[in-house]
């Protein structure tokens, strides 16, 4: 059940982004706000991973989930400062873990699936043999 609380957040959040009308978000702070999005999705798809293995801890999610959001901005920030487009190899970093997150939310659930569709199989296999005879002494 533990693994519904990054779903619930998840849920809630993309329910107040879309009954609130902000106005679009242009240059730098559009960048920000896309990382903190993309490092924001990580923790949430990283919490439901975590979830799923029975490792879920709600002190790690949400620190993770901040310190994710705060670094993202930091190395953004950075490379701002320093005059190099550090905003496009943060953002690449943090899709290829939210994709190996959802990769590996996809294979447990996929094995999940065939381990009770076996299951189920194995089960109609002994209600259909029928009972050993045993010989009489």
């Amino acid at each position: 059940m533990i693994v519904f609380i990054p779903i619930i957040a998840l849920l809630v959040g993309a329910a107040i982004a879309l009954l609130c009308h902000f106005p679009p978000f242009r240059g730098v702070g559009g960048q920000y706000l896309a990382l903190a999005c993309l490092a924001g999705l990580d923790t949430v798809c990283g919490g439901i991973r975590s979830g799923m293995e029975g490792k879920f801890r709600n002190d790690i999610f949400i620190t993770g989930f901040f310190s994710n959001v705060l670094i993202a901005f930091f190395l953004a920030w950075l490379g701002d400062q320093i005059y190099i487009d550090v905003f496009l190899a943060v953002a690449l970093v943090m899709v290829g873990r939210v994709f190996t997150n959802l990769s590996m939310i996809r294979r447990f659930l996929i094995t999940k699936w065939q381990d009770n569709n076996e299951r189920k199989r194995l089960q109609k296999l002994q209600q259909a043999a029928p009972a050993p005879v045993e010989p009489n002494a």
